[in-house]
């Protein structure tokens, strides 16, 4: 997630269910069979629109794929 959390650099996450998740929070999701980081766009009843930091819109996903939330990034 260039400019916001670089390569190398540790995050640490909590688990989806314990905290409210909001628009520009970086997220870790499952997506296509993978796992990333990305930011929550928009909101949507039980869907999630994710993205990168630097504009692009990589699509909706399920409520259910959001597994964690970042709270905090270090070197």
């Amino acid at each position: 997630m260039r400019g916001r959390i670089e390569s190398g650099q540790c995050v640490t996450l909590v688990p989806a269910n314990t905290i409210r998740i909001e628009v520009d929070d970086v997220i870790f999701v499952r997506w296509k069979e993978n796992y990333l980081l990305h930011l929550v766009k928009e909101i949507r009843d039980e869907q999630v629109l994710i993205g990168n930091n630097v504009g692009k819109t990589n699509g909706w996903i399920s409520a259910n794929d959001v597994l964690g939330k970042v709270t905090s990034v270090s070197d």
